[in-house]
């Protein structure tokens, strides 16, 4: 019996590879620092992924137009577990030389064979109607949202449970559980006639993609959006361990739980948005005007950010009663963030997917997700940088990014509603 691609087959690949990253993301710059790490350094290791993603995300969707989306969707899941392994072999190395070396060459290999993202949105846009295409690729940022609230989860309670290599450990086993399962179930999506593809080299391709106006337009938008959050996603557990007095050490793992916590609670409230808002708010104000809202929203959240300070890790029943405003003030402000940033990527992508020809789906694709990596090499190392100067630079970062957020947005709506 010859089954069908499914919706259900796909979000459960990346689901799960998504959980992974979820796993090992917020302890990246936390282990970093630990291992003594200047910021300069931190910003490097966690711009690694993105710097080899970068150059791989374009050359994975032209080779799934060509190959197919399953072998690459494998290729992809078996790296990554891989990836996992040194992340965990590196985390527990007590020279700090070696262990930094080892988290270094851990999210470079992962960067390399990260083509999931790229691919399971051409698979998506192989198997979706047009008019379907926005609501489908949201199934792809409720995927992340998921991810970032197992993923945390799970890396809270392995590292509480197993020590310091625990996270990178279990991330292998779930990402090598997920290889079996897309090996033994995940079917086909590319049609035989769409195989038919341009092979053009890697900067025709970029020049081609970026020549169509509204694509164009897009890829540039997404850069911009990317960089802005990378830059609080690879600050956020350095700003709140300042800002609240948190830190660091081998006996306490509160700090790191805490940070954890608001990557979980992000995750929900994207998790929500993506699964269930994104269809009908599409319907009710249009891709552009959706795109510029969200922008907005990330940048007014961005801007507000480092102006919370508090005293003490976050304490659920101290939030509860209402007993600690900053962290009231602090989940408040990460609501209108998970939110601004939930709401982009779906009606985006399903715009690029619409404007693509069926035989470039995967390649223009992964001209717009290099575009995200090449932000999420540049923003790391930029606001980690600009963060670790001294007390008064550890804001501007979340400034100018707010400030490029709301720029965006303005300049979506303008170019896109133009006629």
């Amino acid at each position: 019996m010859n089954r069908k691609p499914s919706m259900l087959v796909i979000f459960l690949t990346v689901f799960i590879d998504l959980i992974g990253f979820g796993i090992v993301v917020p302890l990246v710059p936390m282990y970093s620092r630990h291992y003594g790490a200047s910021g300069w350094l931190i910003g490097v290791i966690i711009a690694s992924f993105s710097a080899m993603q970068f150059v791989f995300s374009p050359i994975w969707g032209r080779l799934s137009d060509r190959y197919g989306r399953r072998p690459i969707l494998l290729i992809s899941t078996a790296g990554a577990a891989l990836s996992y392994v040194l992340f965990a072999i590196g985390s527990g190395f007590e020279a700090h030389t070696l262990a930094l070396g080892a988290l270094l060459v851990s999210r470079l290999f992962a960067g390399a064979c990260g083509g999931n993202i790229t691919v399971a949105q051409a698979y998506i846009a192989d198997i979706t109607p047009p008019e379907l295409r926005s609501k489908r690729m949201g199934l792809i940022g409720m995927a992340f949202g998921l991810g970032f609230i197992f993923g945390p989860a799970i890396s809270g309670v392995a590292l509480k449970l197993g020590g310091a290599t625990a996270p990178g450990w279990t991330a292998a086993v779930l990402c090598a559980a997920n290889f079996l399962l897309a090996y033994f179930i995940l079917v086909e999506s590319l049609k035989p006639d769409s195989s038919k593809v341009t092979n053009r080299p890697r900067f025709a391709q970029w020049g081609h993609t970026l020549a169509q106006p509204k694509i164009g337009l897009l890829v540039l938008v997404f850069f911009l959006a990317t960089f802005a959050f990378s830059c609080f996603e690879s600050t956020l557990p350095l700003l709140v361990s300042d800002d609240f007095n948190l830190h660091l050490d081998k006996s306490a793992a509160t700090p790191a739980a805490t940070v954890i916590s608001l990557f979980v609670f992000c995750g929900l409230v994207s998790a929500f948005v993506q699964g269930g808002m994104i269809g009908r708010l599409v319907k009710l104000f249009g891709e552009p005007k959706l795109i510029c809202a969200s922008l907005i929203m990330t940048g007014v959240s961005l801007v507000l950010l480092p102006l919370i300070h508090g005293d003490g890790p976050l304490k659920w029943s101290a939030v509860l009663r209402l007993a600690d405003p900053p962290w009231l003030l602090m989940l408040a402000v990460l609501v209108l963030l998970a939110l601004g940033s939930s709401l982009s990527r779906a009606p985006l992508f399903g715009m690029l997917s619409n404007l693509a020809p069926a035989t470039e789906q995967g390649a223009t694709i992964g001209v717009a997700q290099s575009a995200g990596a090449l932000a999420r090499i540049v923003g790391p190392i930029f606001a980690a940088t600009l963060y670790g100067l001294n007390d008064v630079s550890r804001a501007w970062p979340y400034f100018i990014c707010g400030g490029i957020a709301i720029l965006a947005g303005l300049l979506t709506v303008r170019r896109l509603l133009a006629k």
